[in-house]
């Protein structure tokens, strides 16, 4: 049983809060919380899908690191952000690296259980849809931010987000600013 810590953190998520009830009692049933080291990874690119993570505690680079040694971070996955669900979705291999930064908890959805879920609900796919198109509608705004906003305009929007990520307010409310 997750503790009931994490369990008050979730609800407070954006995307966990929308889910349905017999969609959120099936990840608090099957959730596995997974205590990650500094250092250690969560997977690596090419790994083939094994669950979607939610980070409870600490923080996870997602990126890639090259046969160079170049390191090239995509996000940083701080509470209560998800993360994992792209190779769920086109059950393609991972396409970057999940790193902990420093000592995590991740509570994991484990890949089997949550597929064999989907299959029996295919209407619980819209909810990956939903958490999937919200991290592609941030990519789309930050382009664009890039080819029309100077640094300190791009600096503000981004505190701004930044904000409204951590009082639970939408992306709908950031793109209309």
């Amino acid at each position: 049983m997750l503790d009931p810590i994490y369990i008050r953190h979730l609800q407070q998520n954006a995307w966990f809060s929308q889910l349905t009830e017999p969609f959120k009692q099936f990840i608090l049933d099957h959730g596995k919380k997974l205590v990650i080291e500094k250092n250690a990874a969560v997977f690596h690119a090419q790994d083939q899908f094994d669950g979607v993570y939610g980070v409870l505690e600490g923080s996870i680079s997602l990126g890639y690191i090259d046969v160079n040694g170049n390191e090239a971070i995509a996000a940083i996955a701080e509470p209560i952000m998800w993360f994992g669900e792209i190779s769920l979705i086109d059950n393609q291999p991972r396409s970057h690296d999940a790193i902990a930064l420093k000592k995590s908890v991740v509570l994991q959805i484990p890949g089997d259980p949550l597929k064999e879920f989907l299959l029996k609900n295919p209407y619980y796919w819209y909810y990956f849809a939903l958490l999937t198109s919200q991290k592609l509608r941030y990519v789309f705004l930050e382009q664009i931010a890039i080819q029309t906003q100077t640094i300190s305009q791009r600096l503000a929007q981004r505190l701004l987000f930044i904000w409204l990520c951590c009082t639970n307010l939408s992306v709908k409310a950031f793109s209309a600013i």
